[in-house]
């Protein structure tokens, strides 16, 4: 995957956590999110904390607010659930602006809520601090199943390709006429669906054959693999160890 390839999630920079190795970046996250879904939902302070968390990582990485807040727009279906359940929860009943609510649900939303954004704003910081390409790296040096490292690589590198191919579909129906307003026209875009993904089958199959022809068997090379050092592992560790302190407060309090 060449520097084409960079995702618009991606925020250019040469702060000390975008020269972090991905494998730290990827261990450190997945620590301080597990810590986060550990937490008891009543220590509403600790999650508060833990955006204070990401708040300082994210002005290290010197990524602005905004940036993040328009990326966690990616979680409005999950709170449009989380508004429903002090509805449909059943339990205790309180009034809330007027409105009968159930204090189980009102809790539930609000864990949904809290560990879904911090674990949302915390992906995004990630995504914005670490190229596709080292992040792919750096689950290929955490010993990520071969197998599923090769195929993340090639979703990464033929979604464009794919979505390039339906975008000419697209423009070749509208050239012809064609336009879909109704169950009617359900078949047409069926049918440009299943060649859609034909065209994408036989792409693979030539990509495969080509792969074979110059070496290929079964496990791509590593061309720049970057180790970390204690240092660098010890400042990736801050942040889920910081956030396990606050979850042990938590639960002791």
């Amino acid at each position: 995957m060449g520097a084409g390839h960079a995702h618009k999630l991606y925020r250019h920079g040469h702060s000390p956590v975008h020269r972090l190795p991905p494998h730290c970046k990827l261990a450190a996250v997945l620590a301080f999110v597990v810590v986060v879904v550990s937490t008891p939902r009543e220590a509403v302070w600790a999650f508060a904390a833990y955006a204070v968390l990401l708040g300082a990582v994210a002005g290290a990485a010197r990524v602005p607010p905004g940036f993040v807040l328009r990326r966690l727009v990616i979680e409005v279906p999950f709170v449009a659930f989380a508004f429903l359940m002090p509805f449909v929860v059943p339990g205790e009943q309180t009034r809330l602006l007027g409105v009968h609510v159930s204090v189980p649900g009102l809790w539930d939303a609000w864990n949904v809520l809290a560990k879904g954004t911090l674990g949302v704003a915390t992906s995004v910081l990630l995504a914005a601090t670490t190229e596709l390409r080292a992040l792919l790296l750096g689950l290929q040096r955490l010993k990520l199943p071969p197998l599923l490292v090769q195929i993340a690589t090639f979703m990464v590198r033929y979604g464009d390709v794919v979505t390039g191919e339906m975008r000419r579909m697209s423009v070749a129906r509208r050239s012809r006429g064609f336009e879909a307003k109704g169950v009617r026209h359900w078949g047409v875009l069926a049918k440009s669906a299943g060649a859609l993904f034909i065209r994408s089958y036989e792409r693979g199959e030539r990509v495969h054959l080509a792969m074979v022809s110059r070496g290929y068997t079964g496990s791509m090379p590593v061309i720049d693999d970057v180790g970390a050092s204690r240092a660098q592992w010890s400042s990736a560790a801050a942040l889920p160890l910081t956030a396990l302190l606050i979850c042990l407060l938590g639960w002791t309090l």
